[in-house]
């Protein structure tokens, strides 16, 4: 099985690659997806967050945003945040490549925000970055509610470069153009990726 990592910073387009790879049949597990669901009512991780951040609790629930602010700008209480999450996300990552080798799936892909930082690229095969000019990036950003140019500025410092990004690649998507592009750029990777043996792909790092 080929465990393709697909990473990419905030407002880079990797939600859409993502989207665009389950259309074209690959199953990718979702890291953010994943800590959704730990914060969940029912989610394994609510009550250890709840306990860390009673003020993020809001009629029972964790409130995301509320969460959010708690921890921006604030890097030993978003270190304990993590320290609770990041656990069970490997875990529910693991779940997913295991059903994936059961299912005897050739081709997967984790989606991981800071695949590179965290180091999760040593347990996949090959790592596509999907990356955008800076002004691309900040036009899609601060378009969304809540987000300003100083939070914008915080993430990216929280992130790697994006020439060191992109140097560590062994694919790169260049969004900003079109959709199409961003497409037709994912379906020759795939192509590419599905023509070889698992046994094939690069070492891990």
């Amino acid at each position: 099985m080929v465990i393709l990592g697909l990473t990419g910073s905030i407002g880079m387009g990797k939600s859409t690659a993502s989207r665009m790879l389950r259309r074209m049949g690959v199953p990718v597990h979702d890291a953010d997806a994943a800590v959704h669901q730990l914060l969940e009512k029912e989610g394994v991780a609510k009550r250890a967050v709840a306990i860390a951040f009673p003020e993020a609790v809001v009629g029972g629930r964790i409130d995301r945003a509320r969460l959010g602010r708690r921890v921006f700008g604030d890097p030993p209480a978003l270190a304990r945040l993590e320290a609770i999450l990041h656990p069970h996300v490997r875990q529910a990552a693991e779940r997913f490549l295991r059903s994936a080798a059961r299912n005897r799936t050739h081709l997967v892909a984790l989606d991981i925000p800071l695949l590179l930082e965290t180091r999760g690229a040593a347990r996949c095969d090959l790592v596509v970055v999907v990356t955008a000019p800076h002004f691309v990036q900040a036009a899609r950003v601060l378009g969304r509610p809540g987000m300003t140019a100083e939070r914008l500025k915080a993430v990216r410092a929280r992130q790697m470069p994006e020439a060191e990004k992109r140097r560590q690649a062994d694919f790169v998507i260049r969004t900003g153009l079109t959709r199409r592009f961003t497409w037709d750029r994912l379906r020759q990777i795939v192509r590419q990726v599905r023509g070889r043996r698992p046994d094939a792909s690069r070492p891990r790092r």
